[in-house]
């Protein structure tokens, strides 16, 4: 259906590109005339209707084809219609090259496929639109173009942490309990602090480096801050260069971060391993295991050590404390026993021979409770009947930790698992759809670059408020129907994706297609003078990034912040452009 409706539209434009007309001799020497073709008597002299139509077309001047094929037109109407034709064609290679990522990604893994290739090829279309908006014509020609390409920029940034983002959050609300959203459950309504969503602690980092990735903006900036024409150049060179290191960095980070999360994962599990095994000491402990100074009590720690030592021979094996760990009970979590048993002897065993004994055992839990302690703030040096209030703060500490940090190992999974049918065939599939994408990107982005320039033409209107509104529903249309179908299944886990998704594609906006960006302002010599632009998109990266970047938790509130940012964006770049003369 699909190539249908690309087909379809391709033949709509070879036929909106071709004309027919009766030719008319245009030999200077002829008298003839143009009979009225009843009587066969002359009516008119050929060359006064050559004038004519030379004097009309002296007053319009005829639009340039792309290509010196493609369709175009100087009229609000047809340029509105050929926008949207090839809107839709870009939003098609947007789809084709999200669909052959994806197949890609559920052969290869997500390594470099998802750390290099998938963030690339997902700003692929922005990054064209860019590209074309600034090689066109000559460098005044360009000049003029390339608020186009700032345009696109600017408002697919814009677009997806306001309208995108606070849409999310509507369709993915859950209720919260304890400031978390409980996986698909939905009684609150449209309360406005009790209904949200929750995501883990990797969507927060993803929120603090899209905050950063603006400091290329910011250098950039610098001489029209400064009030400087010296070092303007230079600047792009400096921020060119920066957002080139900072793309390398966020691709290396992003092939390695499965590796981190699955370290941190490790790390937090074991953390609830320890947290189980001290309150389950507490509860068989012959006395409180802090003393009256809120110090450990080696004495009644010397008789638990007794009451586990099972074959009383003054050391515990790993069968003793495999044992210790099956017979408490650690709820949801679901982890390797024998892994944890081998961590809690790397913790305890200090002289290397697979067993723990009384001193190592003592050790080992006055550091644990000195670690949850710590942990529980406050309430941790009280003795007495507080002691088990700071061990179960610590147990609700690591239990959130772990699930915050978005682990899939207990039944989370959306997809359906099960083995590739054909990985040769699908690989194929995926190669053909990332080229056709690529293909109808390259094609139709100048085109389209084109167009907006010629309705711009045409209405007065200036061409970044139409490239800000109207490209990025062409380059993020998928991205933002796929970021709200995804949380929309209203679970910690999709909403996490979603929105670190949607960092993402900030993040490869910032740095990617800005790369691209101050490459043509450099080469092409252009001049920067996008200073209204470059505000809004610093405000928008900093209020969203800075408020994800401290909480996991979104209340139904927050999404009228987000949608508010709208229409504030492109209310600052008109009174900043057209009321105080920015540039």
């Amino acid at each position: 259906m699909r190539f249908r409706s690309l087909i379809s539209l391709l033949f709509l434009l070879f036929f909106t590109s071709s004309a027919y007309a009766r030719l008319v001799s245009l030999n200077p020497s002829s008298t003839d005339l143009i009979s009225d073709g009843v009587n066969g008597e002359p009516l008119i002299n050929s060359r006064s209707i050559i004038k004519t139509v030379v004097s009309a077309e002296e007053k319009e001047e005829a639009c340039e084809q792309t290509y010196g094929f493609m369709p175009c037109t100087k009229t609000a109407l047809g340029n509105v219609f050929l926008i949207l034709v090839y809107g839709f064609l870009m939003f098609t290679a947007a789809t084709y090259l999200s669909a052959g990522s994806e197949l890609l990604l559920e052969i290869l893994g997500p390594g470099i496929v998802g750390g290099l290739f998938l963030p690339m090829l997902g700003a692929l279309p922005d990054a064209m639109l860019i590209m074309v908006s600034g090689l066109s014509g000559d460098a005044a020609t360009a000049q003029t173009q390339v608020s186009v390409g700032m345009g696109l920029l600017a408002g697919s940034t814009v677009m997806l942490l306001t309208v995108i983002w606070g849409t999310c959050t509507v369709v993915g609300k859950c209720d919260l309990r304890d400031s978390i959203a409980v996986n698909n459950q939905d009684t609150k309504g449209f309360h406005l602090k009790d209904s949200g969503v929750t995501v883990d602690v990797w969507t927060s980092y993803a929120a603090r480096i899209m905050a950063i990735s603006v400091i290329p903006f910011i250098i950039v900036q610098l001489p029209q801050m400064l009030d400087s024409t010296s070092g303007r150049h230079l600047a792009v060179l400096v921020a060119l260069i920066l957002s080139v290191l900072m793309l390398i960095s966020y691709c290396v980070y992003q092939v390695f971060q499965p590796w981190i999360q699955r370290r941190r994962l490790a790390f937090a599990k074991h953390k609830h391993v320890i947290s189980g095994i001290l309150r389950h000491l507490k509860q068989h402990a012959l006395g409180r295991l802090l003393n009256d100074e809120g110090q450990p009590d080696e004495h009644v720690i010397r008789r638990l050590f007794e009451t586990i030592d099972a074959n009383k021979d003054g050391h515990l094996s790993a069968a003793e404390l495999k044992a210790l760990i099956i017979g408490i009970s650690f709820e949801d979590i679901d982890f390797d026993k024998d892994d944890a048993v081998g961590k809690v002897l790397q913790d305890f065993d200090k002289t290397l021979d697979e067993q723990v004994d009384q001193e190592e055992f003592v050790r080992g839990i006055k550091r644990w409770l000195i670690q949850a302690m710590g942990a529980a703030g406050p309430s941790g040096p009280d003795a007495g009947p507080r002691t088990m209030k700071f061990l179960d703060h610590f147990h609700v500490q690591t239990k959130r930790e772990h699930a915050l940090l978005g682990d899939n190992e207990n039944g989370e999974n959306d997809e359906e698992s099960g083995e590739v049918a054909d990985p040769k065939w699908i690989t194929i599939k995926a190669a053909l759809l990332l080229l056709l994408g690529a293909a109808i990107a390259a094609a139709f982005a100048d085109p389209l670059v084109d167009t907006v320039n010629n309705f711009s033409a045409a209405t007065g209107i200036p061409s970044f408020f139409i490239s800000f509104i109207a490209l990025p529903l062409a380059t993020n249309s998928s991205e933002a129907v796929s970021a709200i179908i995804f949380a929309s299944r209203k679970k910690i886990r999709t909403a996490s994706l979603t929105f670190s998704e949607l960092c993402g594609g900030v993040t490869m906006n910032n740095i990617l297609c800005l790369s691209v960006f101050l490459a043509i302002v450099y080469l092409r010599g252009l001049t920067w003078n996008f200073s209204s632009e470059v505000l809004v998109i610093l405000i928008v990266c900093l209020v969203m990034g800075g408020f994800a970047s401290f909480r996991t938790t979104y209340p139904l509130w927050t999404c009228f912040i987000a949608y508010l940012l709208y229409p504030f964006s492109l209310g600052l770049v008109y009174i900043l452009d057209y009321w105080f003369g920015w540039s």
